[in-house]
């Protein structure tokens, strides 16, 4: 990691009840949530943005996205329909900040479909750090639009987890330095610290 630009913001990706509930490798949910809250504990105090993006959709999957795949719809999260109530409210170490960017998506991407982007440029963010779940899936279709909309992209790695291990791995070492810059909590609140004291 370089730099962060004055403007930057914390964008945490599906962090909420019924994915917290689900395990992770390399890192746990739990990590994962504890480095997140640190993140967004400092970046309010800093006066930047926290964006809580969260994924839900129609009990009967009438807005889930269409199209045949290989894989059925089995990340490990139960469906919509058969989820327990709350379940996709962000979780309650992260919510209730007032000043806090709520983004509800029902695709993978947290721009896709939402007004991640629009909430972002009337702020003057220019780049975006990233955590969350599912490093594959969530974080990795936001990183890469977020690339593609033209903001500067910081993934954590150590504030992100998968299903699968193995996903996480390829995602970090051969996809994300094509997106952006990749660091730890501890490279992050450094920089946090450099640039805005």
């Amino acid at each position: 990691m370089t730099t962060l630009d004055p403007r930057t913001a914390l964008v945490a990706v599906d962090l909420q009840n019924g994915v917290m509930a689900l395990s992770g490798s390399p890192h746990s949910t739990g990590d994962v949530l504890t480095r997140t809250v640190r993140l967004a504990e400092t970046f309010r105090a800093r006066g930047l943005p926290v964006v809580l993006v969260r994924v839900t959709a129609a009990a009967d999957g009438s807005d889930a996205a269409p199209g045949r795949t290989d894989l059925r719809r089995s990340s490990g999260a139960p469906s919509a329909a058969a989820s327990p109530a709350g379940w996709d409210e962000i979780t309650g170490d992260l919510a209730g900040h007032p000043g806090d960017i709520v983004v509800t998506k029902r695709n993978w991407s947290a721009f896709y479909g939402t007004d991640l982007d629009l909430h972002l440029r009337r702020r003057g963010v220019t780049q975006i750090v990233l955590t969350g779940v599912a490093t594959s899936i969530g974080v990795e279709s936001t990183a890469r639009a977020a690339h593609e909309h033209g903001y500067h992209v910081t993934l954590v790695t150590d504030a992100m987890t998968d299903r699968d291990p193995e996903a996480h791995r390829h995602s970090v070492e051969k996809i994300f330095p094509r997106l952006g810059e990749t660091g730890t909590t501890s490279d992050v609140l450094g920089l946090l610290t450099a640039t805005t004291s």
